[in-house]
């Protein structure tokens, strides 16, 4: 399990976290996306709790690989292609959480299908947490076929009763299909996916204007305690890199009015193209059962289809098609 403290401010992450550890003493982890204001701060609570896995993404986790080996917990780095992939390894990554193009939020260009292989032939010595497309055993089964060694299903799990998501907001994943999702980079500055809604839809349609911009890099600049006056040669001279700071600013506000209040009308809720296969929404243990069942259905099955010495190419694509 790890904790999403996208929403959360360093107390209610130390609460968490001291709320998991009384619930179980099994490994868990929590997630920081580092562009995020208080995302470095909540991370370091991570740390001083010795948190046994801390998932880093979309910032430089230097500082946390170190922090986390002291105590031997692992970082599991957030990547969507072999650049950010390596970067992420010699900073101290000890797995990787490989994100396709169907994932919800900052997934990448390349598709599941492609960048889980690509990446295992890579960095063959690396662990790989496939995300972005699964859902159910039949895509746990794809995954190990394709290199990686685990899967996430942040979608998934979501939409599921023991998922703090807004009712309202399970409600409405449940009832969408694969196509009724949003992928562009107007919304936070970063290419992300997102449930279409007049609200999304209408926040992606183009850029805010100029001097909106500049006022919330101004205001995420406050937030994350950097100086104004450093403000103003980012605005001129890394005028793509001030947006995306802006506009991860910005976003907060919409997200929680997804995730927490369940506004349909007013948030913006990350989602991934596997809501298509999410029509209902049991416990997170019916998920996890369903899911085991189902894969290791799958993968007998499909080992039969090779068993038959006569079967001809054809017959074999067909019957493990079936």
């Amino acid at each position: 399990m790890t904790v999403a403290t996208g929403p959360l401010n360093e107390k209610e992450t130390r609460e968490a976290i001291f709320r998991i550890r009384d619930l179980t003493d099994k490994p868990f982890g929590i997630g920081a996306t580092l562009l995020m204001p208080g995302a470095a701060e909540n991370a370091a609570v991570a740390l001083e709790e010795q948190v046994p896995l801390i998932n880093v993404s979309l910032g430089k986790a230097d500082w946390i690989a170190e922090g986390v080996h002291s105590y031997g917990g692992t970082l599991l780095s957030t990547v969507t292609n072999a650049k950010h992939a390596a970067a992420a390894i010699q900073a101290g990554a000890d797995a990787l959480m490989v994100t396709g193009h169907e994932a919800a939020a900052h997934g990448g260009d390349v598709t599941s299908l492609v960048l889980i292989p690509s990446l295992a032939q890579r960095f063959p010595d690396t662990p790989l947490v496939a995300a972005g497309g699964f859902a159910n055993g039949r895509g746990l089964a794809a995954a190990l076929a394709l290199g990686a060694d685990a899967v996430a299903m942040g979608s998934r799990f979501a939409v599921s009763t023991d998922s703090p998501l807004a009712q309202q907001m399970k409600e409405a994943v449940a009832m969408a299909d694969e196509s009724e999702t949003i992928y562009g980079s107007n919304f936070d500055g970063i290419p992300a996916r997102v449930l279409r809604t007049s609200t999304s839809t209408s926040l992606m349609a183009s850029r805010p204007f100029f001097a909106t911009v500049v006022y919330r890099a101004f205001q995420a600049a406050r937030q994350q305690n950097i100086p104004l006056w450093k403000v103003l040669p980012g605005l001129l001279t890394q005028w793509d890199k001030m947006f995306v700071i802006a506009q991860f600013g910005a976003a907060t506000q919409a997200i929680q009015a997804a995730t927490v209040d369940g506004s349909l009308d007013h948030g913006v809720q990350f989602i991934g193209q596997s809501m298509g296969m999410i029509n209902d929404i049991p416990s997170v243990d019916e998920i996890v059962q369903r899911v085991v069942d189902e894969a290791r259905e799958v993968s007998k099955n499909g080992m039969h289809c090779f068993e038959d010495d006569d079967a001809d190419a054809t017959d074999v694509g067909l019957r493990a098609s079936n």
